[in-house]
C-alpha cells in the first residue's frame, strides 16, 4: 500500500476566502470517492492550530500500490480537480510512502 499526503496553503486575504476555498477543495477531492481505482482511503483535513508555519489543509490518501498512485496522477477525474484548484493554492507539499 502507499500513502499519498499532499498539504496545501491557499489564497485568501481574509478568514472567508480562505474559508470559501477550503470548502471548494474539499468538494472537489470528495467528488473523486468511489471514481479512482485503486485509491482505498480519502481523508480532508484542515488546519486547526493555526500557527504560522502551518498548512491550510491536508489530503491524506491511501492507494492499493503504486501503479494505482501513478494512475491517479494521469486519471482524468484527477486531472479535472487540478484544473478546479489550481489558482487556489500558493503552496504545495507532498510525501508519497510504501506501507
Amino acid at each position: 500500500m502507499i500513502r499519498h499526503i499532499v498539504m496545501w496553503n491557499l489564497r485568501g486575504d481574509t478568514a472567508q476566502e480562505k474559508a470559501a476555498g477550503i470548502e471548494q477543495l474539499k468538494g472537489s477531492f470528495n467528488s473523486l470517492r468511489g471514481k479512482i481505482p485503486g485509491l482505498l482511503t480519502l481523508e480532508i483535513g484542515v488546519d486547526s492550530s493555526r500557527v504560522d508555519y502551518a498548512c491550510d489543509v491536508v489530503l491524506y490518501s491511501e492507494f492499493e500500490s503504486q501503479s494505482a498512485l501513478d494512475a491517479y496522477a494521469s486519471h482524468p477525474e484527477h486531472l479535472r480537480v487540478k484544473r478546479e484548484l489550481g489558482e487556489l493554492r500558493i503552496a504545495r507539499h507532498q510525501v508519497d510512502y510504501r506501507v
